[in-house]
């Protein structure tokens, strides 16, 4: 099958949303790429082959064709993105290009994951200020950039005017202005307050969040955001981003404590062995670093 070209793919409609069935696809579509390039395949090979697993009456798999042959091309998985912004968001395609880049922190199985939540929250039934909230502290837990992160956020397709004035200001002025506070200032909550000491008060602009994400930025004022977003997510079922896990993490030190634990046991067992003459190596098995390789 020949790769389709641009011109072959079917054109958006301006301020296009997908819809559920695409949004779905596309959530399969980051899993498994996901998945499979952790087992070491080739991106390239996955991107050959994925295309035929999807739903084609999205049309998502001539998109797939087109990025497997932007990636043979250029080496950038993001540039199929870029060239396809009917299938992939602006926001999509940074996630990617952040994670192409080797002075970011961000790996591509966790980009890929990213863009899987997003899709599978869009599948659902997302709302502005879910969206925008998992999409900002995507950005701010993996430290991608705001300058550049809330621009591609502001041509998302869900986004309205309104919603995009929103971002833009969040991007001049969420290095001054407490994130708390841009939640709060926006929210049906706010224009409450303001009438109880105003009754004729009229807001600048409309209020984007409702009242209850409003009631949660207020007792949340002063704080790290991160209790925000956290509070979000247990109050209202926000999208949750994934986590890099810390080398220095609780579970992680545990396992290297169990690790070398092991390595304890099995020099016991060979002094032991050794001992009474009966010292046989391979009675030991393999180190667990080598489980996987089989013998010759």
């Amino acid at each position: 099958m020949t790769t389709p070209s641009i011109a072959d793919l079917p054109q958006p409609r301006p301020g296009r949303v997908p819809d559920r069935e695409e949004c779905v696809e596309q959530a399969y579509f980051f899993r498994h790429f996901r998945e499979r390039i952790a087992e070491n395949l080739p991106a390239q090979d996955v991107l050959s082959r994925i295309h035929e697993e999807v739903l084609t009456t999205t049309r998502l798999p001539m998109a797939i064709q087109f990025v497997a042959s932007e990636l043979n091309h250029s080496g950038r998985l993001s540039r199929g993105f870029e060239l396809l912004p009917h299938y992939f968001t602006p926001f999509q395609t940074f996630v990617v290009r952040q994670a192409e880049d080797e002075k970011q922190r961000l790996t591509m199985p966790i980009a890929l994951l990213i863009l899987e939540r997003e899709a599978e929250y869009k599948a659902k039934e997302p709302t502005r200020p879910g969206l925008f909230v998992y999409q900002y502290e995507s950005i701010a837990r993996n430290r991608l950039g705001y300058n550049d992160g809330l621009k591609a956020m502001s041509d998302d397709p869900m986004y309205g005017p309104d919603w995009a004035k929103y971002i833009d200001q969040v991007r001049r002025q969420g290095g001054i202005i407490d994130f708390c506070d841009l939640v709060y200032w926006r929210s049906v909550l706010y224009v409450q307050d303001e009438r109880r000491k105003k009754p004729d008060y009229v807001p600048n602009a409309p209020p984007l969040y409702a009242e209850r994400e409003g009631k949660i930025a207020k007792a949340a004022r002063g704080r790290d955001p991160l209790f925000l977003f956290a509070a979000l997510q247990r109050q209202l079922n926000y999208p949750e981003i994934p986590r890099l896990r810390s080398k220095d993490s609780l579970d992680a030190k545990l396992e290297m404590q169990t690790l070398k634990l092991r390595e304890l046991e099995t020099r016991i067992r060979m002094l032991e062995s050794e001992t009474r003459g009966t010292f046989d190596p391979t009675q030991l098995g393999k180190p667990d670093m080598f489980k996987d390789v089989k013998d010759e």
